[in-house]
């Protein structure tokens, strides 16, 4: 499934990254993946939806949590879900939110089969997690890296 997305989308032309579990089983992490996250901008969230329009599942619209803004939205293909963030933002501790995802200053590329994916960094998603809360999974991802 994962090389559908890799044929239709040209980082070249929008600016994306593998991000979440699927990021982090192609860095090579022994976790279970059952959806792809695609981190973008936010107008390449609305380009990506337009390229798989057939597969919309849930329309790209800007949400906002207490935690975190996006324009989001979902694409299920070959029944696997894909969800798109566009132009995300966390909150940070003083209630302010930290200026949207560099995708591009964070994105690495991992051999996948005879492809290259894009997939943001093991340590752009490490400090992600903390400003999140969820230290569990920045630590994970910080062990996995010192093991490397």
């Amino acid at each position: 499934m994962l090389h559908a997305l890799l044929e239709r989308l040209s980082p070249a032309v929008i600016p994306w990254a593998i991000t979440g579990s699927c990021g982090f089983a192609l860095h090579g992490l022994p976790v279970t993946v059952h959806d792809i996250d695609i981190q973008t901008s936010d107008a390449g969230a609305y380009a990506i939806a337009r390229l798989f329009a057939e597969y919309i599942i849930r329309p790209v619209a800007y949400r906002e949590s207490p935690t975190i803004r996006s324009h989001l939205g979902a694409l299920q293909i070959q029944g696997v879900e894909v969800e798109i963030m566009g132009h995300i933002q966390k909150r940070l501790p003083d209630g302010d939110w930290e200026a949207p995802v560099d995708v591009l200053r964070h994105r690495c590329w991992i051999p996948f089969g005879d492809w290259r994916a894009p997939v943001l960094s093991l340590a752009y998603e490490a400090q992600a997690y903390e400003r999140l809360g969820r230290a569990e999974r920045a630590r994970m991802l910080r062990e996995w890296m010192a093991r490397q």
